[in-house]
């Protein structure tokens, strides 16, 4: 009765993604401040660093989607189950 497991297909595991994520976030922001001054006005600093950061996670979330469309099978993968009516679901 209802539905049954057709089958399993390998999608990527989008929780093991966000390590992923987190890494190139701060790597970019990493190679995008390394040669910055240091500031006297801590507020200053503040604000740029937020905005770096915000950069830098937009920035990796895009590459990230584009990887995962293009070249789903690089990233974790677990079995996801499709499935199937019976006999019971199909209307008459």
């Amino acid at each position: 009765m209802g539905l049954h497991v057709g089958g399993f297909e390998d999608r990527p595991d989008w929780p093991k993604m966000g390590p992923s994520l987190l890494i190139a976030s701060c790597l970019i922001v990493a190679i995008r401040t390394a040669k910055w001054p240091p500031h006297l006005n801590p507020l200053m600093c503040e604000r740029d660093m937020n905005e770096e950061i915000e950069f830098a996670i937009q920035t990796a979330n895009r590459v990230l989607a584009n990887l995962a469309a293009k070249y789903e099978s690089v990233f974790p993968q677990k079995k996801e189950p499709w499935y199937q009516v019976d006999e019971e679901d199909v209307r008459k």
